[in-house]
């Protein structure tokens, strides 16, 4: 009874708790299990003393400094060797403790799985027994099985014995690298694979030509990188766990420049004593004839400069900067002649050779206008696209900083704004033909010639062009008795965005005549302006804006480019 009573109270007790806060028992129950479930996964997702979050993985690192670096195999380390890859195959690999052997038998007895060796240093094969193949190298492996089963197994029984995996070890990563640390790997993966996983060499710091594997305080072997990165040759160096690949402090380095295969920041030792022992690894091009040496050690600069022959007795000094340059003198041109002749098309003269020398080779026809000869030079186009691109970048500024009065005064500068450099970017795509005027020179004969000249020949065609705003842009037969008015007429006549007061015509050896202002379109003065036969009539369009600066800056540029291009380019 004493034990009911007890079991009642607590049930009344239970009601009176869950009354209270409005549920029933039931319900409590099914929150208690959902709260017990939370708890569950919280737990499940949090680690453990024991278990450590994972370390972030190696191929995370940012490689993006090596590859932008200019120290020469900076950009060696970019996570491709700390990838996992393939083992393998070294034949001078000594088998190690840990290391997996594939071993199969067949014939008389079958047998065949992998077996790791003990820490004695041996494996296990039945009926056989321990096999010692601690140290043996990998190339031996076959031959050490083999002698072992055939001790028991007199006939019938075949063997084959191969290295299946190196031993997982961990490397320490230590000295002027970018992540020092500890990783994991195999004892047969090279020291890139552990330097990548460091992040790579520091590259202001460390040193490429002095990688040391150490064992405690004994270096067992030390690694060149410019051996791999020139001549493709990497030591193959087993490691094994706790080894320590440290990598020394940079030695002397120069930084080289110019006409150079390898034009990068260089490490040299104290064996590397002069230039020319450095052309061997930066790979001076073909054109290079000299070498700028800059001196910055010392508080004075002083620069000296050699021929490439003299480069081994010139010493090399830490913090140099070395150009490559092609000091050459021009010894011979070429010109090319377009056109209406029945000579070459290519000639080689000496330099400084002058127009009279071209002109006496070349074999005219009776079609050759050997008054009008066209001269197109590089350096003038060069020029002349320079004067368009200043131009037009000064359009630019005052159409954007136009100012404006009122509100829509402002809204109409900014459409009429929009359209100028909607123009202006047509404008920068035009390239000017960098037509010398030789045709009216006197001294015509003594003008000198430049590498890459082009001179054509115009053939005496008898038309005249006429484009730019034209209702039909067209070639009109030449008539002596035709004025400018009316080949612009032959032309259908002006369109209606036709500025009549700016009519350009093109002379066929360069020159230019413009129609003025003053005279009117329709005038005598502009009539009287002689067409001749090949010549070209450029009407430039009108300029409609609202600003008096813009119209005179796009007048400008409009009439450069027909001059220079003899192209109208309208809005």
């Amino acid at each position: 009874m004493k034990i009911a009573s007890i079991l009642i109270s607590s049930m009344l007790a239970l009601l009176c708790s869950t009354a209270a806060a409005g549920t029933s028992p039931f319900e409590i129950s099914a929150a208690q299990k959902q709260a017990k479930q939370e708890q569950q996964l919280a737990k499940l997702a949090k680690p453990t003393t024991d278990e450590q979050p994972l370390a972030e993985p190696p191929q995370s690192y940012d490689y993006s400094a090596n590859l932008k670096s200019d120290v020469f195999g900076a950009n060696l380390f970019t996570g491709a060797f700390a990838r996992a890859g393939a083992t393998q195959f070294n034949p001078d690999y000594a088998v190690a403790v840990g290391d997996k052997i594939q071993i199969r038998l067949w014939g008389a007895f079958d047998f065949d799985t992998s077996l790791t060796v003990d820490p004695k240093g041996n494996i296990f094969l039945p009926h056989v027994g321990p096999v010692t193949v601690l140290g043996v190298r990998n190339q031996d492996l076959q031959r050490i099985v083999e002698a072992a089963v055939a001790q028991t197994f007199r006939s019938n029984v075949n063997s084959y014995a191969s290295l299946a995996a190196a031993q997982p070890v961990r490397v320490f990563v230590s000295g002027f690298v970018n992540r020092p640390g500890l990783y994991s790997g195999t004892s047969m993966d090279s020291l890139l694979h552990y330097l990548d996983q460091a992040g790579g060499i520091d590259a202001e710091r460390g040193s490429f030509l002095n990688v040391q594997v150490k064992r405690g305080p004994t270096i067992r072997a030390s690694a060149n990188l410019y051996d791999f990165l020139l001549n493709g040759t990497m030591p193959l160096i087993q490691l094994s766990d706790g080894d320590v690949i440290f990598v020394a402090p940079r030695q002397r380095s120069v930084k080289v420049s110019g006409l150079a295969a390898n034009a990068k920041r260089f490490e040299f030792s104290d064996k590397t004593r002069t230039v020319a022992d450095l052309i061997n690894i930066t790979k001076p091009n073909a054109a290079a004839t000299h070498v700028r040496v800059i001196r910055n050690t010392g508080s004075i600069k002083n620069i000296e400069y050699y021929p490439l022959g003299d480069a081994a007795s010139v010493a090399l000094q830490n913090g140099d900067e070395l150009e490559f340059t092609a000091d050459k003198k021009p010894g011979s041109i070429t010109v090319r002649v377009e056109g209406e002749h029945n000579s070459a098309q290519e000639y080689v003269l000496p330099y400084g050779a002058r127009m009279s020398q071209l002109l006496a080779q070349i074999q005219f026809t009776d079609h050759s206008d050997q008054a009008s000869l066209q001269l197109f030079r590089q350096s003038v186009k060069t020029r002349q696209k320079q004067m368009l691109d200043t131009s037009l970048r000064s359009l630019e500024a005052a159409a954007l900083t136009a100012r404006s009065g009122t509100s829509d005064e402002a809204v109409l500068r900014k459409q009429e704004a929009e359209l100028i450099l909607q123009w202006v970017e047509r404008a920068k795509k035009i390239e000017p033909s960098g037509q010398v005027v030789i045709a009216q020179a006197s001294s015509r004969d003594q003008l000198l010639l430049e590498n890459g000249d082009v001179l054509r020949v115009p053939i005496k065609d008898g038309l005249v062009l006429v484009s730019g705003e034209v209702l039909f842009p067209n070639a009109v037969a030449f008539d002596q008795a035709l004025q400018l008015d009316d080949y612009i007429n032959r032309a259908g006549g002006y369109t209606q965005n036709t500025d009549v007061a700016r009519i350009v015509v093109a002379r066929r050896d360069g020159s230019f005549n413009e129609a003025s202002s003053e005279t009117g379109i329709f005038g005598s003065a502009k009539s009287k302006i002689a067409i001749q036969s090949g010549d070209e009539i450029l009407v430039l369009p009108k300029i409609d804006v609202k600003s008096r600066q813009i119209w005179k800056d796009m007048t400008q540029i409009i009439y450069q480019i027909a001059v220079s291009a003899k192209v109208v380019l309208g809005l």
